[in-house]
């Protein structure tokens, strides 16, 4: 069975583990001495008086982070607590056992402990850290494995001598001569407050410790927390955690309730913007009856619940006993019943846990609005998963679904499963009819045949039943089986408990039956969907936009509104959908930011509004005043991507079918595929170009020993303090060891798809200029490659040649066309731009209706010009043109413009750029130049860049006047 498939050296991950290796460089590390202290991990000397080192590498590690340093609860000098935000799907696992790995390498440290918050999160850790696939990933670059040493409760044995944990006491005993391994130990919280770990026991360990926490304490371990948020500094918990007495605490995790030390910071909009995790598609069930209905639980007493009926204007008290049917407060409640309940917490017969002030809905538990989303969710699924096992490389989706009732799965007449069963064999018999792909046929059919192995469920309450014990042993803790494309099985049903500390990434679908009851984080609910899919041959399937499909009903119609709100607001962004009430100091410092010719000075900017009526004397929003923001000032919105979260049924945007034919040609022509060439001849004239490169941009390698550092008097509380401004070590490569010469060059040329003698060479023949020898980590790896292709941009066509080959590939489908080349009726709405607006788009253009990503564009959508016979929006993505420095470059539209001569065409492909032509920097001139020679073959197509102070019309007339 195919194996998954680790990438090395993911930026997001590398980088984070680079910030927290940089923390402890040129700190003292002292061996502790004598074989007594075999056991016992390296000291770091961490002085936390004055302005150490320490805080230096603090300091450094958030500005090369981008983190605002000026904050005092990010950074706390006196603190060994250090914190790494990531965020839900990016990869935290990994990210801190490569930091295991790393540490132990870098600085000797052998001895690590991780504590999670849950059972399930355990499973999990225990699950990825054991995996074949993980193991042999880590072998391969480090030689050495992790030996996981799991805590778990203790069963009372015959003997009436008590022992310490085994986990613990094997812990402790292994020594730093055992060279192979590195010595991790795992621990839930609830373990870490049990008996287990408080009591003392008869039988001591190294003839020193008679508790865990001692002798666990004794080995001087580097923590690692995962979840942070659970784990509040003013509970139990935190206490115990104490006791170990860690030499560094790092904290890891997409949620925090305040930051120690902040060294890293992946936020929930650079994930989704970037592509680091799917996009999210809500799909909304509504049932007219029940949306202004709630049941909210007013109060307990521990005998019954009292709960508050509101339907429309109307509202009634109903008291539930024990055992009593919710029918007595809704009629659409059947077979709902009080489990039990205390004084604070009423447990429902379906498991569903509420508190004071939750709130369901009683048409969430209606089957009807349970067997419509259960229908559209297998209905979506198979149109995915023709889409992505009809692919050259097959990539198999998953829909899970989150149940309250077991039995109506697990039952064999279970309304649940004979519906899913029902679902599955419609819609497969269905597509087999037409389907022509012998793969995807012959799936379909394995399908038919045994629907049973085609869905499975994990519950906590499962029985021990041999083919359910399979069944769960597979979802649970077998990912390469679940996705192997020989099994059948793709839809999983759990409790929404499973939630949390388990994942598979090719989890597409998620399909929510019931309601959760209390508010919880969105981001958390579709956390288990997250991660980027791999393909059939477990790689990493990345560079495409995926979406996670989430089925909901009508009880969470702002559910796509609350999460861009809470991705948002925890990214510190400026959100396009949800935005704040006040014009404030964030707006201003963009403004200036992004408009530097625009205006002066912030007093400019606010002036500037008041007269155009956008803001009160208050700084607060007149009517429509954030609409001119955002007409105004597009580019400020750094928030989530409006593109990445969406609902099902405002995404699309309608085609004038007709004006195709006008457009083919000019269409089909932009859409060939082709290769760039760079026309060096030899691999001595690319060393030559290699060593021109290292020697313009040797200034980036500083010297160890030149620290340039600017610090200004501020007086602050009435007292004098030296602050830290500016450092001359920003946007440089430091002096900084991790690898041997030999897989330096190895990965620099796998990087960089150099030779690798090629790269021996140049470096010898810079030797004295200055030595890579002092640069041997990933970091300079990164950077050289960056600089390198910065280079190659810049210096392409004036330097070297290019040439463009034409790949013989089919053009269609496109983003406007089928695989048959026929014009498809609408497209996303996302393709074509973030922004909507109701104005009349020019009858002369492709689409129905007005999005757009700037002003101009908005502009250019609107403008009648005569001459012009059709144009388009070039959907994003659909055209690629490959540049120098292995970029790609993409027009903004396209025109057909009348000729002179009537029997001709003139076509035109405009690139906006929404500033002035001085502005333009270099590296967009050069992709210009690119794109002009890309379009330089048999077809004329004249290529022009659009200014912000120019208007379409001027530009089509004097093309049309030339011609």
């Amino acid at each position: 069975m195919k194996k998954f498939n680790f990438e090395k050296n993911l930026h997001h991950q590398t980088h984070a583990v680079e910030s927290l290796l940089s923390i402890f460089q040129n700190l003292e590390i002292t061996e502790v001495k004598g074989i007594e202290n075999s056991f016992v991990n390296p000291c770091i000397q961490n002085k936390f008086s004055g302005r150490s080192m320490y805080e230096k590498n603090l300091y450094k590690a958030q500005k090369a982070s981008s983190i605002e340093t000026k904050k005092s609860e990010n950074l706390k000098s006196n603190s060994s607590i250090l914190d790494i935000m990531m965020e839900t799907g990016t990869g935290k696992t990994y990210t801190y056992t490569k930091a295991i790995f790393e540490l132990n390498k870098m600085y000797g440290l052998f001895k690590f402990i991780i504590i999670v918050p849950t059972l399930s999160i355990k499973a999990g850790t225990i699950n990825f850290i054991k995996s074949e696939s993980s193991r042999e990933h880590f072998r391969e670059q480090y030689q050495k494995a992790i030996k996981l040493h799991v805590v778990e409760s203790q069963k009372k044995g015959k003997s009436k001598k008590s022992y310490m944990p085994q986990a613990v006491s094997e812990f402790v005993r292994s020594e730093k001569i055992d060279k192979n391994n590195i010595q991790v130990l795992l621990i839930n919280a609830g373990m870490l407050n049990s008996e287990t770990m408080q009591k003392s026991y008869d039988r001591t360990l190294i003839d020193k410790y008679t508790t865990p926490f001692d002798g666990l304490a004794a080995t001087q371990p580097f923590l690692i927390i995962d979840e942070p948020h659970r784990f509040s500094q003013e509970n139990k918990t935190w206490k115990n955690i104490e006791l170990l007495k860690a030499q560094f605490t790092l904290r890891m995790g997409a949620t925090f309730t305040q930051f120690d030390n902040l060294i890293y910071q992946l936020t929930a909009v650079r994930a989704f913007n970037d592509n680091l995790v799917k996009g999210v598609t809500a799909h909304i069930e509504r049932f007219e009856q029940g949306e202004d209905v709630l049941l909210r639980l007013i109060n307990t007493d521990g005998k019954e619940a009292t709960f508050e009926l509101q339907e429309k204007n109307n509202k009634k008290s109903i008291k539930i006993a024990k055992k009593e049917s919710f029918q007595k407060a809704h009629a659409a409640m059947t077979g709902l019943f009080i489990e039990k309940l205390n004084k604070s917490e009423v447990v429902l017969s379906n498991g569903l846990s509420l508190k004071k002030g939750d709130k369901i809905n009683p048409y969430s538990y209606s089957e009807t609005l349970q067997e419509r989303l259960i229908k559209k969710a297998v209905q979506n699924h198979f149109k995915l998963e023709k889409e992505l096992l009809t692919r050259e490389v097959r990539i198999k989706p998953l829909t899970l679904f989150f149940i309250d009732n077991i039995e109506e799965y697990r039952n064999e007449k279970g309304t649940l499963k004979i519906l899913i069963e029902q679902a599955i064999k419609t819609h497969a018999e269905e597509l087999l009819k037409n389907e022509t792909d012998p793969f995807y046929q012959n799936y379909l059919q394995k399908t038919l045949d045994a629907i049973s192995l085609t869905h499975g469920g994990y519950f906590s309450k499962d029985n021990k039943d041999e083919t359910v014990e399979k069944e769960v042993n597979e979802i649970l803790h077998d990912k390469e089986a679940m996705l192997s494309l020989e099994n059948p099985r793709r839809f999983i049903f759990s409790k929404w408990t499973l939630r949390e500390g388990w994942d598979n990434p090719n989890v597409f679908q998620i399909c929510k039956l019931r309601s959760s009851g209390s508010e919880i984080s969105k981001l958390q609910e579709v956390g288990r969907g997250l991660r980027l899919p791999v393909n059939e041959h477990m790689h990493r399937v990345k560079n495409e936009q995926f979406y996670l499909h989430y089925f909901v009903d009508f009880t969470e119609t702002d559910f796509v509104d609350n999460l861009i709100n809470e991705i948002n607001k925890n990214s510190d962004a400026i959100s396009l959908t949800l935005p704040p009430e006040k014009f404030n100091e964030k707006f201003i410092k963009k403004i200036l930011e992004m408009y530097p010719d625009k205006f002066k000075n912030s007093d400019a900017l606010l002036e500037y509004l008041d007269e155009n009526n956008v803001i009160n004397r208050s700084n607060n929003f007149k009517e429509k005043g954030f609409e001119f923001i955002k007409k105004e000032f597009p580019l400020i919105f750094d928030g989530i991507d409006s593109t990445k979260i969406r609902k099902a049924e405002d995404t699309k945007q309608k085609v004038r079918v007709e004006k195709y034919a006008q457009l083919k040609e000019l269409w089909e022509e932009i859409n060939q595929k082709a290769i760039l060439e760079y026309k060096i001849e030899t691999e001595e004239e690319f060393k030559k170009l290699f060593i021109h490169f290292l020697k313009q941009e040797k200034r980036l390698f500083i010297d160890s020993n030149l620290h340039t550092i600017t610090v200004k008097l501020e007086i602050e509380n009435q007292r004098a303090q030296m602050k830290e401004v500016a450092s001359a070590l920003d946007n440089k490569i430091m002096p900084f060891v991790t690898i041997s010469y030999t897989q330096f060059l190895k990965e620099l040329a796998q990087t960089m798809n150099i030779n690798i003698q090629t790269l021996h060479a140049s470096f010898k023949v810079l030797k004295t200029e200055f030595d890579i020898n002092l640069y041997r980590n990933t970091s300079t790896i990164r950077a050289i490659k960056q600089y390198f292709d910065q280079f190659l941009l810049y210096n392409s066509i004036d330097k070297f040649g290019i040439a463009y080959q034409k790949v013989s590939s089919s053009i269609h489908p496109t983003k406007l066309t089928n695989s048959q080349g026929t014009v498809l009726e609408e497209v996303l709405s996302s393709d074509i731009g973030i922004l909507k607006d109701e104005a009349k788009v020019a009858d002369n253009y492709f689409f129905e209706d007005l999005f757009y990503d700037s002003k101009l564009e908005r502009e250019n959508s609107i403008s009648e010009i005569d001459e012009v016979i059709v144009f388009t929006k070039i959907p994003k993505n659909s055209i690629k043109i490959p540049i120098s420095g292995g970029k790609t470059y993409s027009p903004d539209f396209a025109y057909v413009v009348k000729h002179k001569e009537g029997n001709k065409k003139l076509y035109f492909v405009v690139e906006t750029k929404d500033t002035d032509e001085k502005q333009l920097r270099n590296e967009e001139l050069q992709k210009i130049k690119h794109a002009e020679k890309f379009f330089d073959h048999k077809i004329k197509i004249q290529f022009k860049t659009q200014f912000s102070h120019q208007k379409m019309n001027e530009l089509i007339r004097e093309i049309y006047q030339k011609n």
